[in-house]
Parts: C-alpha cells; sequence; structure tokens
C-alpha cells in the first residue's frame, strides 16, 4: 500500500479518512481527534474557526467534531480503536470548562465500550448506531462481565487512574456498562474495577 500524503487541514484529514478502507482510516481518526484536542487546549485551530473559543474549553461543536470523525463513512463497521479511544479520554482530561450539555461523556463512554466490547470479541453495531446521541447505550452494550477481556478492563482503568480531571459519573457508567450493573458487587475485588466503580 503507498502511503498517504499528510492532509494540510482537518477538513483534509476527514476527507483522507473516507479514501482509506483499513487500519489507517482509524489511525486518521486518531490523528483528526488529536486535532480538535489541541484546539480544546489552546482555543485556537481549525476546529476552533469562525467561534469563540477560550482555552480548556469544550462545547458542542467540539463534540461535533469527534462524531464526525468517528463515524466518518469508511469507519462505519469498523470497532473504534484503541487509538481513538485514547484520543477521546486526552480530550476528557484536557476540557476542564464543559458548554456540551454532557454530549461528550455520552461519546466517550459508548467509544469506550464499543472499542471494549469489540476487543474482547463480542459483537457490536455500526458507530453510526451505537455512537449516536439517540441511542441508549444498554441497546446494545455487553449486559453482563462474562466475555469481556481483563486487559482491556485493566487498559481503561489505566486510562482513568491518577487523571486531574476525575468524573466519578463517567467511571460509574463505564464500569456499570462494561461488567453490568449487577456484577459490580461481585467484582469489585478486582483492581480495575474498583478503580473503575470508586
Amino acid at each position: 500500500m503507498t502511503a498517504q500524503p499528510a492532509p494540510s487541514t482537518l477538513a483534509e484529514l476527514i476527507s483522507s479518512i473516507e479514501d482509506l478502507q483499513d487500519n489507517s482510516a482509524r489511525n486518521h481518526a486518531a490523528t483528526a481527534l488529536a486535532i480538535v484536542r489541541d484546539g480544546v487546549i489552546t482555543g485556537e485551530g481549525p476546529t476552533t474557526q469562525g467561534r469563540i473559543h477560550f482555552s480548556r474549553a469544550l462545547d458542542a461543536a467540539d463534540v461535533a467534531w469527534c462524531t464526525r470523525i468517528l463515524t466518518a463513512q469508511a469507519l462505519s463497521n469498523q470497532p473504534v480503536s484503541r487509538a481513538e479511544a485514547e484520543a477521546l479520554f486526552q480530550i476528557n482530561e484536557v476540557a476542564s470548562d464543559r458548554s456540551d450539555g454532557g454530549l461528550f461523556d455520552d461519546l466517550l463512554i459508548k467509544a469506550v465500550v464499543h472499542h471494549a466490547a469489540s476487543a474482547s470479541g463480542l459483537p457490536v453495531p455500526p458507530r453510526s448506531v451505537a455512537l449516536s446521541p439517540e441511542t441508549e447505550i444498554d441497546s446494545w452494550a455487553p449486559t453482563k462481565a462474562v466475555g469481556v477481556n481483563t486487559e482491556v478492563l485493566e487498559w481503561i482503568a489505566a486510562q482513568m487512574r491518577g487523571k486531574q480531571r476525575s468524573n466519578q459519573l463517567l467511571k460509574g457508567l463505564i464500569a456499570a456498562t462494561l461488567i453490568g450493573a449487577a456484577t459490580i458487587p461481585l467484582a469489585q475485588s478486582l483492581p480495575m474495577v474498583i478503580d473503575l466503580s470508586m
């Protein structure tokens, strides 16, 4: 496969995602999410043009960029990659001021669970369904701990451990979704579950 030239703008990067049909599309998506992250950090850049955007602020337009990137047609039937999920965790960490009405937390939870389920060999719906704000996560996410890869749970716990922005609700929702709310009392002896559910 020949290497793609480096896109010079976010719009070109998103457009290039559509031209790719393999894992490189997910790599490009992770790169595009990093551009959103940088815009959140600085309040400047391609994702903030044409509007007032303060440093460390995350608004509905930032979430719309993330959603547009993650649901690009070329990615529709591919599971969310670890690199994409890590980029979302980074955005979550740097965005200390939120005015998105909870849209980003919803997207982050769904993307992380989509990645965790698929990495565990469990079936997941297309991204356009799974990541949609209109789709309830309970309609597709695993309902039991059976089948969820322990290494994936440990990775999620590591992503959330020691972060400046500690979102207890987010941790609880991811834990409840991934291991099933009914199994939390049984699983609290696992270090990574304790990290997620506290």
